[in-house]
């Protein structure tokens, strides 16, 4: 006799299923020891396949080349346009408020209003507790054909001392990736997941599809819940409803190589222009589509990294053509 019971449909992990806020999600990190950006962003270009020497102890192939799945992201350097100020309060951080860069791109308009003739005011970090770095991304400077920038707040380590001299010297200037990450350390992925839409309980929750002569529906979740009490209880029932487009964190992704000079495949990336500078090549998938702003972290729950040394990146793919 088959079993009555089975584990429920989907995750309480993730909940609620719903659309998220923005198409690129924020940053947030513990404060290390050392005044750096505890984050960065770049666009996911696609994927290929990297040749590695693997130099892990007691591996079945250690000293030997092997073929690993690899992300490539876009990622141009990030234009410090301000620093953001807060005081601690009893109800949390509370906004004191933005020094501005003297230059800011047009492009910024975009995206936000500005201050027509702005000039660094820095007596208000003299009352913050908190500081944080305003940056822009430089979508131009990018594969693709967008001119409205991504404005996001990227935290800072060290102490408050350390936190307001290095906001202090990199305002108005570009940050690089290679100031913030090395190849071979670990980090967290953030990003927004591809969007599916609306779907069905069969898509969004993996449930059975009844047989063909089943009563009424075939691919359902089943009743809603019981006469009493008369509602249907959040979770219990796998049902209808948005699928993709949430944000969405993988830990322990290992970077593998980071370039300066672009790079494409000979039958270029699929739905994404030629990387023209600085890349960053990255283990494993990521979520979301082409295009798609990921942010990267400090990891926060790091592991012992796998030794390797970087040999090639595949690019003799024709999948473009």
């Amino acid at each position: 006799m088959a079993k009555r019971n089975r584990p429920r449909k989907g995750s309480k992990a993730f909940w609620p299923r719903k659309r998220a806020k923005r198409i690129y999600p924020r940053l947030r990190q513990k404060p290390l020891e050392k005044a750096i950006p505890l984050g960065f962003a770049g666009y996911k270009a696609g994927m290929t396949r990297a040749i590695l020497l693997d130099l892990k102890k007691h591996s079945p192939t250690q000293g030997q080349e092997i073929v690993k799945a690899v992300t490539v992201l876009d990622i141009p350097p990030l234009l410090v346009v301000g620093i953001k100020a807060y005081k601690e309060t009893s109800e949390g951080l509370k906004d004191l408020g933005i020094v501005w860069a003297e230059k800011i791109p047009e492009d910024l308009k975009r995206k936000c209003r500005i201050p027509k003739n702005p000039k660094p005011d820095f007596s208000l970090l003299e009352k913050a507790d908190e500081i944080r770095l305003l940056v822009q991304t430089q979508p131009r400077n990018a594969g693709i054909s967008k001119k409205k920038p991504e404005l996001f707040e990227l935290p800072l380590g060290g102490k408050l001392e350390e936190k307001v001299a290095y906001a202090k010297e990199k305002l108005g200037k570009e940050i690089t990736v290679e100031e913030v990450f090395q190849p071979g350390e670990l980090v967290d992925v953030i990003a927004v997941t591809k969007g599916e839409g609306t779907a069905g309980p069969v898509k969004r929750f993996g449930v059975k599809i009844r047989p063909r002569k089943h009563q009424g529906k075939r691919r359902h979740g089943g009743v809603l819940g019981p006469e009493e009490p008369g509602k249907v209880l959040p979770g219990a029932i796998p049902m209808a409803g948005q699928l993709g487009f949430q944000t969405r964190t993988e830990f322990n992704k290992q970077i593998l190589f980071i370039g300066k000079d672009g790079v494409q495949p000979k039958g270029g990336w699929l739905g994404y222009p030629p990387v023209p500078g600085y890349y960053l090549v990255l283990s494993g998938s990521v979520p979301g589509p082409e295009k798609r702003l990921i942010m990267l972290r400090k990891a926060v729950r790091p592991k012992s990294p796998a030794p390797f040394e970087f040999k090639k990146l595949i690019l003799d793919s024709l999948q473009g053509k």
